[in-house]
Protein backbone atom coordinates (compact mmCIF):
# COMPACT_ATOMS: atom_id res chain seq x y z
CA UNK A 1 0.00 0.00 0.00
CA UNK A 2 2.99 2.16 0.34
CA UNK A 3 4.12 4.11 -2.70
CA UNK A 4 7.74 3.59 -1.79
CA UNK A 5 9.35 0.28 -2.80
CA UNK A 6 10.65 -2.28 -0.36
CA UNK A 7 9.22 -0.75 2.82
CA UNK A 8 12.65 0.31 3.97
CA UNK A 9 13.87 2.01 6.66
CA UNK A 10 16.41 3.08 4.17
CA UNK A 11 18.39 1.42 1.40
CA UNK A 12 22.04 1.60 0.50
CA UNK A 13 23.39 1.15 -3.04
CA UNK A 14 25.21 -1.88 -4.33
CA UNK A 15 27.43 -3.84 -3.86
CA UNK A 16 25.63 -5.98 -1.29
CA UNK A 17 27.19 -7.28 1.88
CA UNK A 18 27.32 -10.77 0.42
CA UNK A 19 29.39 -9.52 -2.51
CA UNK A 20 31.86 -7.70 -0.25
CA UNK A 21 31.93 -10.33 2.47
CA UNK A 22 30.80 -10.02 6.09
CA UNK A 23 32.20 -7.02 7.92
CA UNK A 24 33.84 -5.55 4.83
CA UNK A 25 34.58 -1.84 5.02
CA UNK A 26 33.16 0.68 2.61
CA UNK A 27 36.07 1.60 0.38
CA UNK A 28 34.45 2.02 -3.02
CA UNK A 29 33.27 5.58 -3.67
CA UNK A 30 30.39 4.09 -5.64
CA UNK A 31 28.98 2.88 -2.30
CA UNK A 32 27.96 6.44 -1.58
CA UNK A 33 25.97 7.01 -4.73
CA UNK A 34 22.26 6.52 -4.13
CA UNK A 35 20.46 4.01 -6.31
CA UNK A 36 16.76 3.27 -6.16
CA UNK A 37 17.17 -0.41 -7.02
CA UNK A 38 13.74 -0.62 -8.72
CA UNK A 39 11.75 1.13 -11.42
CA UNK A 40 10.55 4.04 -9.30
CA UNK A 41 7.89 5.47 -11.67
CA UNK A 42 6.25 2.04 -11.97
CA UNK A 43 6.55 1.34 -8.24
CA UNK A 44 5.14 4.73 -7.23
CA UNK A 45 2.29 4.46 -9.73
CA UNK A 46 1.34 0.99 -8.46
CA UNK A 47 1.59 2.16 -4.86
CA UNK A 48 -0.64 5.17 -5.46
CA UNK A 49 -3.18 3.00 -7.27
CA UNK A 50 -3.37 0.56 -4.35
CA UNK A 51 -3.67 3.42 -1.88
CA UNK A 52 -6.56 4.92 -3.87
CA UNK A 53 -8.44 1.61 -3.87
CA UNK A 54 -7.98 1.19 -0.11
CA UNK A 55 -9.07 4.77 0.57
CA UNK A 56 -12.18 4.40 -1.57
CA UNK A 57 -13.15 1.13 0.09
CA UNK A 58 -12.91 2.65 3.56
CA UNK A 59 -14.76 5.86 2.81
CA UNK A 60 -17.39 4.71 0.30
CA UNK A 61 -18.26 1.11 1.19
CA UNK A 62 -16.45 -0.29 4.28
CA UNK A 63 -17.43 -3.90 3.56
CA UNK A 64 -15.40 -3.58 0.36
CA UNK A 65 -12.38 -3.19 2.60
CA UNK A 66 -13.09 -6.67 3.94
CA UNK A 67 -13.13 -7.96 0.37
CA UNK A 68 -9.76 -6.36 -0.33
CA UNK A 69 -8.35 -7.81 2.88
CA UNK A 70 -9.60 -11.30 2.06
CA UNK A 71 -7.98 -11.22 -1.38
CA UNK A 72 -4.72 -9.71 -0.11
CA UNK A 73 -4.35 -12.17 2.77
CA UNK A 74 -5.22 -15.19 0.62
CA UNK A 75 -2.57 -14.15 -1.93
CA UNK A 76 -0.02 -13.36 0.79
CA UNK A 77 -0.57 -16.80 2.36
CA UNK A 78 -0.24 -18.43 -1.05
CA UNK A 79 2.99 -16.51 -1.78
CA UNK A 80 4.57 -17.27 1.57
CA UNK A 81 3.45 -20.88 1.59
CA UNK A 82 4.78 -21.40 -1.94
CA UNK A 83 8.11 -19.87 -0.93
CA UNK A 84 8.24 -22.20 2.06
CA UNK A 85 7.66 -25.21 -0.19
CA UNK A 86 10.47 -24.11 -2.49
CA UNK A 87 12.63 -23.95 0.63
CA UNK A 88 11.90 -27.59 1.44
CA UNK A 89 9.00 -27.16 3.90
CA UNK A 90 5.89 -29.23 3.14
CA UNK A 91 3.44 -26.39 3.80
CA UNK A 92 -0.15 -26.84 2.53
CA UNK A 93 -0.67 -23.74 0.43
CA UNK A 94 -4.42 -23.99 -0.27
CA UNK A 95 -5.47 -24.97 3.30
CA UNK A 96 -3.21 -22.22 4.59
CA UNK A 97 -4.86 -19.60 2.36
CA UNK A 98 -8.30 -20.88 3.38
CA UNK A 99 -7.37 -20.61 7.07
CA UNK A 100 -6.11 -17.08 6.45
CA UNK A 101 -9.43 -16.05 4.92
CA UNK A 102 -11.31 -17.63 7.84
CA UNK A 103 -9.27 -15.72 10.40
CA UNK A 104 -9.77 -12.36 8.67
CA UNK A 105 -13.53 -12.88 8.22
CA UNK A 106 -14.05 -14.01 11.81
CA UNK A 107 -12.06 -11.04 13.09
CA UNK A 108 -14.27 -8.69 11.03
CA UNK A 109 -17.58 -10.13 12.24
CA UNK A 110 -16.56 -11.49 15.65
CA UNK A 111 -14.00 -9.01 16.94
CA UNK A 112 -11.16 -10.18 19.18
CA UNK A 113 -13.01 -13.38 20.05
CA UNK A 114 -13.42 -14.18 16.37
CA UNK A 115 -9.72 -13.50 15.74
CA UNK A 116 -8.64 -15.89 18.49
CA UNK A 117 -11.18 -18.53 17.45
CA UNK A 118 -10.16 -18.35 13.80
CA UNK A 119 -6.47 -18.65 14.67
CA UNK A 120 -7.10 -21.65 16.94
CA UNK A 121 -9.18 -23.38 14.26
CA UNK A 122 -6.53 -22.62 11.64
CA UNK A 123 -3.70 -24.07 13.72
CA UNK A 124 -5.79 -27.14 14.55
CA UNK A 125 -6.57 -27.64 10.86
CA UNK A 126 -2.86 -27.55 10.02
CA UNK A 127 -2.17 -30.23 12.62
CA UNK A 128 -4.97 -32.42 11.24
CA UNK A 129 -3.69 -31.96 7.70
CA UNK A 130 -0.18 -32.93 8.73
CA UNK A 131 -1.29 -36.16 10.44
CA UNK A 132 -1.94 -37.75 7.05
CA UNK A 133 1.56 -36.98 5.76
CA UNK A 134 3.58 -39.17 8.12
CA UNK A 135 6.43 -38.32 10.46
CA UNK A 136 9.04 -37.20 7.93
CA UNK A 137 9.61 -33.47 8.23
CA UNK A 138 6.96 -33.03 10.93
CA UNK A 139 9.23 -31.00 13.21
CA UNK A 140 9.84 -28.38 10.52
CA UNK A 141 6.62 -28.45 8.48
CA UNK A 142 4.20 -27.61 11.31
CA UNK A 143 6.25 -24.67 12.70
CA UNK A 144 6.69 -23.29 9.16
CA UNK A 145 2.95 -23.43 8.47
CA UNK A 146 2.13 -21.95 11.89
CA UNK A 147 4.62 -19.14 11.27
CA UNK A 148 2.81 -18.15 8.08
CA UNK A 149 -0.55 -18.30 9.86
CA UNK A 150 0.63 -15.99 12.64
CA UNK A 151 2.71 -13.65 10.51
CA UNK A 152 0.02 -13.04 7.90
CA UNK A 153 -3.68 -13.54 8.79
CA UNK A 154 -3.38 -13.30 12.58
CA UNK A 155 -1.63 -9.92 12.39
CA UNK A 156 -4.05 -8.83 9.67
CA UNK A 157 -6.87 -9.58 12.08
CA UNK A 158 -5.89 -6.52 14.11
CA UNK A 159 -6.55 -4.36 11.04
CA UNK A 160 -10.04 -5.84 10.96
CA UNK A 161 -10.48 -4.97 14.63
CA UNK A 162 -9.57 -1.36 13.87
CA UNK A 163 -11.85 -1.21 10.83
CA UNK A 164 -14.87 -2.46 12.80
CA UNK A 165 -14.29 -0.63 16.08
CA UNK A 166 -17.10 1.53 17.42
CA UNK A 167 -15.86 5.09 17.77
CA UNK A 168 -17.71 8.25 16.82
CA UNK A 169 -15.25 10.76 18.25
CA UNK A 170 -13.39 11.38 14.99
CA UNK A 171 -13.66 14.61 13.09
CA UNK A 172 -14.60 14.66 9.40
CA UNK A 173 -15.00 10.89 8.80
CA UNK A 174 -16.08 7.70 10.54
CA UNK A 175 -13.95 6.89 13.58
CA UNK A 176 -13.08 3.33 12.52
CA UNK A 177 -12.05 4.45 9.04
CA UNK A 178 -10.00 7.26 10.57
CA UNK A 179 -8.07 4.79 12.72
CA UNK A 180 -7.20 2.59 9.75
CA UNK A 181 -6.19 5.57 7.61
CA UNK A 182 -4.01 7.08 10.35
CA UNK A 183 -2.31 3.73 10.92
CA UNK A 184 -1.69 3.13 7.22
CA UNK A 185 -0.54 6.72 6.66
CA UNK A 186 1.97 6.40 9.50
CA UNK A 187 3.36 3.22 7.93
CA UNK A 188 3.66 4.96 4.56
CA UNK A 189 5.48 7.84 6.28
CA UNK A 190 7.85 5.36 7.91
CA UNK A 191 8.60 3.65 4.60
CA UNK A 192 8.99 6.94 2.76
CA UNK A 193 11.16 8.60 5.39
CA UNK A 194 13.37 5.54 5.64
CA UNK A 195 13.77 5.26 1.89
CA UNK A 196 14.66 8.92 1.37
CA UNK A 197 17.02 9.14 4.32
CA UNK A 198 18.65 5.85 3.42
CA UNK A 199 19.27 6.87 -0.19
CA UNK A 200 20.53 10.34 0.65
CA UNK A 201 22.43 9.76 3.89
CA UNK A 202 22.71 5.99 4.44
CA UNK A 203 26.27 5.07 5.35
CA UNK A 204 26.06 2.72 8.33
CA UNK A 205 24.49 -0.67 7.78
CA UNK A 206 21.93 -1.68 10.36
CA UNK A 207 21.62 -5.42 9.68
CA UNK A 208 24.28 -6.40 7.11
CA UNK A 209 23.58 -10.13 7.36
CA UNK A 210 19.82 -9.72 6.90
CA UNK A 211 19.23 -6.67 4.72
CA UNK A 212 22.52 -5.03 3.68
CA UNK A 213 20.91 -1.99 2.10
CA UNK A 214 19.17 -0.83 5.28
CA UNK A 215 20.96 1.79 7.31
CA UNK A 216 20.71 3.46 10.70
CA UNK A 217 20.26 6.76 8.90
CA UNK A 218 17.26 5.25 7.13
CA UNK A 219 15.80 4.16 10.46
CA UNK A 220 16.19 7.73 11.69
CA UNK A 221 14.30 8.99 8.65
CA UNK A 222 11.54 6.46 9.30
CA UNK A 223 11.14 7.58 12.89
CA UNK A 224 11.13 11.31 12.07
CA UNK A 225 8.56 11.17 9.27
CA UNK A 226 6.32 8.61 11.02
CA UNK A 227 6.33 10.74 14.18
CA UNK A 228 5.44 13.81 12.15
CA UNK A 229 2.71 12.09 10.14
CA UNK A 230 1.28 10.27 13.14
CA UNK A 231 1.12 13.35 15.34
CA UNK A 232 -0.52 15.53 12.67
CA UNK A 233 -3.18 13.00 11.68
CA UNK A 234 -4.03 12.00 15.26
CA UNK A 235 -4.48 15.66 16.17
CA UNK A 236 -6.48 16.41 13.01
CA UNK A 237 -8.93 13.51 13.40
CA UNK A 238 -9.09 12.92 17.15
CA UNK A 239 -7.51 15.94 18.82
CA UNK A 240 -4.72 13.84 20.35
CA UNK A 241 -1.83 15.88 21.78
CA UNK A 242 1.34 16.14 19.73
CA UNK A 243 3.60 14.37 22.28
CA UNK A 244 1.33 11.32 22.26
CA UNK A 245 1.14 11.47 18.47
CA UNK A 246 4.92 11.55 18.25
CA UNK A 247 5.16 8.52 20.57
CA UNK A 248 2.63 6.71 18.38
CA UNK A 249 4.66 7.47 15.26
CA UNK A 250 7.91 6.30 16.83
CA UNK A 251 6.33 2.98 17.80
CA UNK A 252 4.93 2.60 14.28
CA UNK A 253 8.37 3.18 12.73
CA UNK A 254 10.06 0.66 15.02
CA UNK A 255 7.39 -1.98 14.44
CA UNK A 256 7.45 -1.37 10.68
CA UNK A 257 11.21 -1.84 10.66
CA UNK A 258 10.87 -5.09 12.61
CA UNK A 259 8.24 -6.35 10.19
CA UNK A 260 10.34 -5.49 7.18
CA UNK A 261 13.39 -7.18 8.65
CA UNK A 262 11.47 -10.30 9.69
CA UNK A 263 10.27 -10.88 6.13
CA UNK A 264 13.73 -10.01 4.76
CA UNK A 265 15.20 -12.64 7.09
CA UNK A 266 12.68 -15.21 5.85
CA UNK A 267 13.41 -14.41 2.19
CA UNK A 268 17.15 -14.56 2.76
CA UNK A 269 16.77 -17.94 4.47
CA UNK A 270 14.69 -19.19 1.52
CA UNK A 271 17.11 -17.70 -1.02
CA UNK A 272 14.61 -15.43 -2.79
CA UNK A 273 14.45 -11.69 -3.49
CA UNK A 274 10.68 -11.17 -3.60
CA UNK A 275 7.74 -13.34 -2.56
CA UNK A 276 6.40 -13.04 -6.12
CA UNK A 277 6.26 -10.51 -8.94
CA UNK A 278 2.54 -9.86 -9.29
CA UNK A 279 2.73 -6.14 -8.34
CA UNK A 280 4.76 -4.08 -10.86
CA UNK A 281 7.76 -2.46 -9.22
CA UNK A 282 6.99 -3.95 -5.80
CA UNK A 283 7.27 -7.72 -6.00
CA UNK A 284 4.55 -9.67 -4.23
CA UNK A 285 1.66 -8.78 -1.96
CA UNK A 286 3.60 -9.96 1.08
CA UNK A 287 6.48 -7.67 0.10
CA UNK A 288 4.03 -4.77 0.56
CA UNK A 289 2.38 -6.10 3.69
CA UNK A 290 5.48 -6.93 5.73
CA UNK A 291 5.67 -3.69 7.71
CA UNK A 292 1.91 -3.03 7.56
CA UNK A 293 1.07 -6.32 9.26
CA UNK A 294 3.63 -5.99 12.05
CA UNK A 295 2.38 -2.51 12.91
CA UNK A 296 -1.28 -3.60 13.13
CA UNK A 297 -1.29 -4.91 16.73
CA UNK A 298 0.83 -1.95 17.83
CA UNK A 299 -1.64 0.49 16.29
CA UNK A 300 -4.57 -1.40 17.82
CA UNK A 301 -3.11 -1.13 21.33
CA UNK A 302 -2.31 2.56 20.83
CA UNK A 303 -5.82 3.41 19.66
CA UNK A 304 -7.38 1.53 22.56
CA UNK A 305 -5.18 3.58 24.89
CA UNK A 306 -5.77 6.92 23.14
CA UNK A 307 -9.49 6.56 22.45
CA UNK A 308 -10.66 4.19 25.14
Amino acid sequence: MSAIPDGSPGRRPRPSQDERGPGAAETDPQDRKPKAGRNLPVAIGAGLGMAAVVLASLLIQPVAFLGLAVVAIAVACWETGTAMRKGGKNVPVIPLAAAGVLIVVLAWFGGATGLLLGTAVGVAALFVWRLSEGATGYRTDIPAAALVLIQVPFLAGFVMLLATSENDSARLIDGAAAQVLIYLFAVVCSDTGGYIAGVLFGRHQMTPRISPKKSWEGLGGSIVLAALGGSITLWAFFGVSFPLGVAFGVCVALAATLGDLSVSLLKRDLGIKDMSNIIPGHGGVMDRLDSILMVAPVAYVWFRYLLG
